[in-house]
């Protein structure tokens, strides 16, 4: 779905109850890491940003949909966290992301190829990035699902710490890396 179709998905959602509970990998991953800053890429209504916020990750969003952000803000204040909420249309450079600034980031369900070196480079040595992607199928438009074995090879040379390409709990295909950047990376 291209990014008018998301606004218009999240206008049609405006007033629904919002429940955050995080991508099942998300909260396993955290489960181990202490607080820190993170960053969640393509976010919609932020449902890991609010859950990562609650429980004291200092926390950016980011995603291309004045109405998702829109959303997410009304969320977080009804919660009483903080979220720095950003629209910003990722495919059009609209977010930089800081090198070595962040312990974890996010990018959940959103194929973007042109990010991964930049999300990499924007963990510190030891942050943890988590990505679940749709992987390719027949008969799909496969322009956002990534090839089978392609996340594992995007990190090579980091620790794995899951890697997984099966079905998710709605049934689709899709592939999961969590991986943790070298601490003693040369650069």
């Amino acid at each position: 779905m291209d990014l008018a179709g998301w606004e218009q998905r999240y206008r049609s959602e405006m007033d629904a109850v919002f429940e955050p509970s995080p991508t099942p990998l998300l909260a396993e991953t955290v489960s181990h890491l202490p607080p820190g800053r993170a960053l969640d890429l393509a976010s919609g209504t932020g449902r890991n940003a609010l859950w990562l916020a609650q429980r004291g990750w200092s926390v950016t969003a980011v995603d291309g949909s004045p109405t998702a952000v829109k959303i997410l803000r009304r969320c977080a204040e009804q919660m009483n966290v903080v979220v720095d909420a950003q629209v910003a249309d990722l495919e059009r450079a609209g977010f930089t992301i800081e090198p070595d600034h962040w312990d974890l980031i996010a990018m959940c369900y959103y194929l973007q190829r042109d990010l991964f070196e930049s999300s990499k480079q924007g963990l510190v040595p030891g942050g943890v990035i988590v990505v679940i992607v749709l992987l390719a199928e027949p008969g799909k438009d496969n322009s956002f699902r990534a090839q089978p074995g392609e996340l594992r090879r995007c990190f090579e040379g980091w620790e794995i710490l899951h890697d997984r390409e099966g079905s998710d709990t709605w049934q689709h295909k899709v592939a999961e890396i969590v991986a943790r950047r070298p601490v003693s990376e040369v650069r």
